[in-house]
């Protein structure tokens, strides 16, 4: 993998604000190896920190709770029973049964994958997604966060961003990012030091995403994939063979979970046949040969690299738009197409800034909660799972009595799996045909509407095992920081994931 110089990457997010000159002014001031430097913020001082009480130390990055992803439920099979307020009729078949070609009977499927590891990933991406702070020239690490440590230049988007699952609760989005699990850069340490002024290093761009990071974006539903691996020749199969295996031992003992996504680097396709043979890698992407994928078209997305696209306009194109712009022509086009037409728009990027959190916000309120709230942004690997259970799922219905429906659900075992939730569509009902609906104890995660487009009822349905310990988690980061409103936003989103319970309320209590 190619690392460039931390003053490359600066200088070139800073050229598209205007802002070089003065940052290299900035730069030299700061980092010059005179007697005596000049800080702009805090005037005249000593290198050794002058008279400011305030220092900075090294800790490692690292979240205070992770989801236990390899305990995750397996196999699921599952029962759900409806009472009716009128009698069922003695034939049921025309009540059936559906599992939408995307989750929330969303009608367009936009995913996007940041390459190289990137450090925006986590500072940009993920924070711009999940109401955490921006910045124009800086970066940042968990342990930041942790700290109450942020750039000088840091603001809010206040707000997040996602969808709705139909029933009024929101869903954000996600993403992927890859790793470089075999580069000593993800164990490296972070400087910490709130208040402290003499300098800002700490938050210049690091070689990439420290393994706290990427833990902390997995709490939070995001996906991670293969890319770059530590070969001395990335076109020998058998040594990239070698090297995924050894990728995939780092990431198991790092993150307690396998990588089932590559996405192929540098244009090479050994790694793409690598992997179609390495028996972790059950998705993968491309940006050319790939299959493009048509959500309402049923396809086989195992070992199949699916086609994504770099957006970033030709130098040989006279006023081709930005990346964004781009994009937004993209999406256009494709809503302009009936809904079995519509092409997935499948998005790669390296480094984020501001102005793709821009797209971010102008994707939510669009298309998303605050929008049409007629998209799904997932991960891919959530992607292709949500595929594997409506291709191998079943959905049974029994008739138990004149006002009672039984729907037993089954997912079966995959490969992998750490999203075992779907939508069903129960056809030719409606919500106000229903009196109550119970669950067992195999679903932790339930909320029911009518469908927009179709006379069904959505149910959307989430057997994740832990996914109530997960939301006390967030509660208690709430509870130890009460003043923080962006851990109070959290722990409300994942309790509200939840289905109705005492423990639901139990919670929700504590928040309020």
């Amino acid at each position: 993998m190619k690392v460039q110089s931390i003053l490359y990457f600066n200088l070139k997010a800073l050229y598209h604000k205007g802002r070089v000159l003065a940052y290299i002014v900035l730069f030299f001031l700061i980092n010059t190896s005179c007697i005596k430097q000049l800080n702009l913020y805090e005037g005249d001082k000593d290198e050794d920190n002058g008279n400011s009480e305030v220092k900075e130390k090294a800790v490692v990055c690292e979240t205070d709770f992770f989801y236990p992803f390899d305990k995750e439920v397996k196999s699921i099979e599952t029962t759900l029973t409806i009472r009716t307020r009128t009698p069922l009729p003695e034939d049921i078949s025309r009540l059936k049964t559906e599992i939408p070609p995307l989750k929330y009977n969303k009608s367009w499927l936009f995913m996007l994958t940041q390459d190289d590891c990137k450090q925006a990933a986590f500072c940009c991406t993920w924070a711009a997604i999940n109401g955490y702070p921006l910045s124009n020239l800086y970066f940042y690490d968990l342990a930041h966060i942790q700290a109450g440590d942020f750039p000088p230049d840091s603001y809010y988007l206040n707000k997040t961003l996602g969808c709705t699952d139909g029933a009024g609760n929101e869903v954000r989005f996600s993403f992927t990012t890859t790793l470089s699990p075999e580069w000593e850069y993800m164990n490296e340490t972070t400087k910490v030091g709130k208040g402290y002024t003499e300098n800002f290093h700490r938050f210049f761009m690091k070689s990439g995403l420290f393994w706290g990071n990427v833990k902390e974006m997995l709490n939070y539903g995001v996906g991670i994939a293969f890319h770059d691996l530590k070969v001395d020749d990335p076109y020998n199969e058998e040594e990239v063979l070698t090297h995924l295996d050894i990728a995939h031992g780092i990431i198991v003992d790092k993150l307690g979970r396998d990588c089932k996504m590559l996405a192929r680097p540098d244009g090479n396709d050994t790694y793409i046949k690598a992997g179609t043979r390495y028996p972790s890698v059950l998705t993968m992407t491309t940006e050319s040969g790939g299959s493009t994928l048509y959500p309402y078209q049923d396809a086989e997305l195992y070992k199949i690299p699916v086609q994504r696209s770099f957006y970033a306009p030709s130098p040989t194109v006279s006023n081709p738009g930005n990346d964004q712009e781009r994009i937004k022509e993209a999406i256009l086009n494709e809503l302009s197409k009936p809904e079995k037409e519509r092409m997935a728009i499948n998005v790669g990027v390296h480094g984020t800034d501001g102005e793709w959190a821009d797209f971010f916000v102008w994707l939510n309120d669009e298309y998303g909660k605050d929008g049409q709230d007629n998209m799904w942004m997932p991960s891919q690997e959530e992607y292709y799972e949500y595929t594997y259970y409506r291709t191998h799922g079943t959905v049974e219905t029994r008739r138990t009595d004149d006002y009672t429906l039984e729907l037993t659900v089954t997912l079966p075992e995959g490969m992998s799996c750490y999203y075992p939730a779907i939508t069903v569509n129960l056809l030719n009902l409606r919500t106000d045909d229903i009196l109550s609906i119970d669950t067992d104890e195999n679903i932790s995660g339930f909320s029911y509407a009518d469908c927009k487009e179709k006379d069904c009822v959505m149910l959307n349905i989430d057997c994740r095992k832990y996914l109530a310990e997960h939301a006390e988690n967030f509660v208690k980061r709430h509870e130890k920081h009460p003043n923080v409103k962006t851990y109070r936003a959290d722990a409300l989103y994942f309790v509200n994931l939840l289905k109705q319970s005492e423990k639901k309320d139990e919670l929700l209590n504590r928040i309020r």
